[in-house]
């Protein structure tokens, strides 16, 4: 049994940077690719439009920032419009992962390596961003075929 070809895109949105992250074609393995220091929203599209191109994605894996309670607080909401908008110029759908605990997670593993996670903002995006989309990796693996 050969495994169809994965190619998503991971996105952790924030207001002045967005962390980048990519899989391998099997879908098992997500690295961060860059941090996009946004600039405009048609500069950081031709920007994205260029690694997807790259890449040949075929879709988009955004980092929601739920609140607690799992509701869509101000954050939330200006994340999933950037994401709306992205979407519909690249011609490409969304999946949105639950992102509450990845930036926690990604300033740990920067930690973990000797650095300090205030020195290194865009590692942590990118990080972040590798996290969201290894989560939504790992949950197609799991979760059973219809």
């Amino acid at each position: 049994m050969t495994r169809e070809r994965v190619a998503a895109l991971g996105l952790d949105i924030g207001r002045k940077r967005v962390g980048v992250a990519g899989c391998d074609g099997l879908g098992l393995l997500a690295t961060g690719l860059m941090t996009l220091y946004r600039k405009s929203f048609a500069q950081d599209l031709a920007t994205l439009g260029q690694v997807v191109a790259e890449r040949q994605v075929d879709i988009l894996v955004v980092g929601l920032p739920l609140l607690a309670d799992g509701s869509l607080g101000i954050q939330a909401k200006e994340t999933r419009n950037y994401a709306k908008r992205l979407g519909k110029a690249l011609d490409l759908p969304i999946a949105y992962v639950d992102e509450r605990c990845t930036s926690v997670a990604a300033e740990a593993l920067i930690r973990e390596s000797g650095r300090s996670p205030s020195d290194n903002k865009g590692l942590i995006d990118r990080k972040a961003a590798a996290i969201i989309l290894q989560q939504w990796l790992d949950d197609r693996c799991t979760s059973p075929k219809v």
